[in-house]
């Protein structure tokens, strides 16, 4: 918590070693940056994005809003959960109740699994992020670990914006801090993307490599950050019906 504070109070000090680095300035006009950001602004791609400061404000303080209004629902959604249940079996017919119980829980207890396997690959990054920070020397390693594990629960974007930071950081302590930052996380990604992500909700959830990762673009394809939330659930349900009531279905025919 403690780094964390010293992080964001240190902010301003980390922008201006990013000012004063040679190098990072030489990048800058070499890309010529300024200007595509300036262009940006004139287009309205960032002006329409946050309406000036006060369309700032009013994004943060929403979306804080809507975080409370959520976790809210949440808790008052999960303390009637049973009762939920019960009344959405009560209108199946008695002849199929219990089969659709069972389907139902079993469903509930993947995405359930989906859930702890998501904060375990979250975890899994905020670790390996602490130790190339403790190796490099960069200040506050364990805050840039938490950032990087809450940013890796964010879908498609999550874990780019974790990356930036930290990557920003190393370049504020050196160019080669900050080089060696941004090929640990390209790297990382790509591992945590073709391996440990599909290994670990292949065993959690139960879906095979393939249809974790076929799952997981089709679902930020299609619906965006929500559709990669619910793809890899949703496949395993859909697997759950086909082997428990239309292979069997098939089988009587």
């Amino acid at each position: 918590m403690t780094q964390t504070t010293e992080l964001v109070n240190n902010a301003p000090q980390t922008i201006d070693d990013l000012r004063r680095s040679e190098t990072v300035n030489e990048l800058v006009q070499r890309y010529d940056i300024v200007n595509k950001v300036q262009s940006a602004v004139n287009a309205g791609t960032i002006g329409n994005a946050l309406g000036g400061v006060v369309g700032g404000a009013k994004l943060i303080f929403g979306t804080i809003f809507n975080v409370l209004t959520v976790l809210v629902l949440t808790i008052y959604f999960m303390a009637s959960f049973e009762r939920i249940k019960e009344a959405g079996y009560s209108l199946v017919p008695s002849t199929r109740r219990d089969r659709v119980r069972l389907l139902t829980d079993e469903i509930l207890t993947k995405v359930g699994a989906y859930m702890v396997g998501a904060i375990s690959i979250a975890v899994l990054a905020g670790l390996s992020t602490f130790v190339a920070a403790m190796l490099l020397g960069l200040p506050y390693p364990f805050a840039l670990a938490v950032v990087v594990a809450v940013c890796d629960l964010i879908p498609q974007i999550g874990a780019t914006i974790g990356a930036v930071i930290v990557s920003l950081v190393g370049l504020a302590s050196s160019v080669s801090d900050g080089v060696v930052c941004i090929v640990f996380f390209i790297v990382y990604q790509q591992i945590e993307n073709y391996l440990i992500y599909p290994g670990v909700m292949r065993r959690s959830v139960k879906v095979s490599d393939v249809a974790a990762v076929v799952a997981a673009l089709l679902g930020v394809a299609l619906f965006g950050v929500v559709g990669a939330l619910i793809a890899i659930p949703m496949v395993a349900g859909i697997q759950l019906i086909m082997r428990e009531v239309l292979v069997p279905s098939m089988d009587q025919r």
